[in-house]
């Protein structure tokens, strides 16, 4: 990554730092992936929460974004007025939230998901006086276990009731599948689409997702759109799974060494707070760039210990750069993030428009 010594000087650690010519280069690569094979993109911002980067996505081709939450939708909409197509791939319940989503959809082109009744019902109720109705996928469940109707009888009997129901339109079938699970995706929504479309009703989008699976996407060719979200970053474990290179992530984190107590542990500025406890089944919690050797065995709220099975050969105050494990987490974890690159003719810092929106 470009930031010099004294870029680098200039920024108080610990410090989320971003490239964005890497981060242009990763929404390229897949943008053109998708065109050649005829699949919209319509990324999740999660990772990033920045309007400047969906901004970036949308230039590149990208029809619109996903949100996993009405906060952050909120957010990211207010913060450009390039943000006009937007995708909640959420359950939306509780009155007090529906009332957000009313006034939401009154300013972009809006769509949810829903998986039960119950949902389907709550959203009809809070748009059956609106002047547009809302569209409504079906969350289906292609193997992750999390969300979404088991089957695709259960899919098309939602499906209906929605097709059904005032103040709402079909807008089709969504799922987040597991990785490697695109004959999977393939099987489910071509099943649920002849049976849904059986019924005489349209079926115009089908939408899967995940980063590690994306070069595969256009396997599933049921598959109309696909929302890739880490991709814009990429982090450790997607190197460790082999979809990326070190050169490839996007994302780090800026640390000061504030102990060496002995000749092969040191401790930085950085702990659970911004590194986060997430291991995605590695061992460590990050890799410091230009030192295999090096493994950060442990983390504390404030301390990150690093350990070397030979001299570790930092000082205090020494700089190191650390590619997370998981980078979504590590954005929501900053008020301002700091970037490089993209024509920037300095360090800028940019505020994290949609940090903390959880709700």
């Amino acid at each position: 990554m470009p930031f010099s010594p004294d870029d680098i000087a200039a920024i108080q650690t610990p410090a989320v730092v971003i490239d964005l010519d890497i981060a242009n280069e990763n929404i390229l690569r897949f943008q053109q992936y998708a065109s050649s094979h005829s699949l919209r993109v319509r990324p999740h911002i999660k990772t990033h929460k920045l309007p400047a980067l969906a901004e970036l996505q949308i230039a590149a081709g990208a029809i619109g974004i996903t949100c996993q939450k009405i906060s952050e939708a909120e957010a990211m909409a207010a913060g450009s007025s390039a943000i006009k197509d937007i995708l909640i791939t959420y359950n939306i319940v509780g009155s007090e939230k529906l009332q957000h989503l009313k006034a939401l959809a009154r300013r972009v082109k809006l769509t949810v998901v829903a998986d039960s009744a119950t949902v389907v019902d709550g959203l009809a109720a809070a748009f059956r006086t609106e002047a547009e109705p809302l569209t409504v996928m079906v969350e289906c469940d292609t193997g992750a276990n999390r969300c979404g109707v088991p089957t695709a009888e259960a899919a098309t009997a939602l499906a209906l009731r929605i097709h059904s129901t005032p103040g709402l339109v079909f807008g089709g079938l969504m799922t987040y599948p597991p990785i490697g699970a695109t004959a999977a995706v393939e099987a489910f929504m071509t099943e649920g689409k002849r049976r849904i479309e059986a019924l005489g009703i349209e079926v115009p989008v089908i939408t899967s997702g995940g980063t590690p699976s994306m070069m595969h996407a256009a396997d599933a060719s049921v598959t109309t759109e696909y929302r890739p979200g880490t991709y814009v970053y990429n982090d450790r474990s997607l190197v460790a799974r082999g979809d990326c290179g070190w050169e490839n992530c996007a994302l780090s984190v800026l640390a000061t060494v504030v102990s060496v107590p002995t000749e092969n542990r040191a401790v930085i500025d950085a702990g659970s707070k911004l590194l986060t406890s997430d291991l995605l089944g590695l061992t460590g919690y990050g890799h410091v760039l230009g030192r295999d050797d090096i493994v950060i065995d442990q983390l504390s709220e404030e301390h990150g210990r690093l350990v070397s099975t030979g001299p570790i050969g930092l000082s205090v105050g020494d700089v190191v750069q650390i590619v997370p494990n998981h980078a979504c987490v590590v954005t929501n974890m900053v008020d301002t993030v700091f970037v490089v690159g993209n024509g920037l003719r300095s360090v800028e810092a940019w505020p994290v428009a949609a940090r903390g929106k959880i709700v």
